[in-house]
């Protein structure tokens, strides 16, 4: 039975390069052997977390059907973009949010394998967000999060006209951060 794997961008704007690295990581996982499910969080609108909007009007649905999505699926992948050094708004508020939840019924985090890539412009590829997206993550979901990762630097320049990436090293990095997202999820839930 193929592990299931959800893959997300932690950007929804026009042209985002997180979303095109996680189209490029769900090819990835999906020549694995696996059941991959790639959404947007456009398809997840939720308001800002407010703890005082939670205790008057309960979890969003969105946040609650995200939640049990990504609780359905052994792993999960997240793209994210580098905004002034750490992690994008709409991803960390996605986060906060899902992982209210996680006490409802059919919602468990326990043992969720995340792996994680990052894009930006600058020469860092990212990198400080990842670091920022690794502590959320294992935190907030009590997660594993696999220790390869890939960041995409230069990455306006770093996808062709079919969304592949131009470059042999970081598309080697993203096949091997698949491989191993995969490998964990079905040793850990096989």
């Amino acid at each position: 039975m193929p592990v299931k794997i959800l893959v997300f961008g932690g950007s929804i704007r026009t042209g985002s390069l997180s979303a095109k690295l996680a189209s490029l990581a769900a090819k990835e996982v999906a020549l694995l052997d696996t059941e991959v499910t790639h959404i947007s969080l456009a398809d997840y609108p939720l308001p800002l977390y407010d703890g005082d909007l939670e205790a008057q009007k309960g979890v969003p649905e969105n946040a609650a059907k995200l939640a049990r999505l990504m609780a359905a699926h052994t792993g999960v992948f997240v793209a994210t973009p580098e905004y002034n050094h750490s992690l994008p708004p709409l991803l960390k508020n996605t986060i906060d949010w899902v992982s209210r939840p996680k006490n409802a019924p059919g919602v468990s985090f326990r043992g969720r394998v995340f792996a994680i890539g990052s894009t930006s412009n600058g020469m860092i590829g990212g990198a400080r967000a990842l670091i920022d997206l690794r502590k959320v993550l294992a935190t907030a979901f009590n997660a594993v999060v696999v220790a390869e990762q890939v960041s995409i630097s230069r990455a306006q320049d770093a996808f062709d006209e079919a969304g592949q990436l131009k470059d042999a090293a970081p598309a080697e990095t993203l096949r091997t951060v698949a491989a191993r997202l995969v490998d964990l999820a079905r040793r850990l839930h096989g």
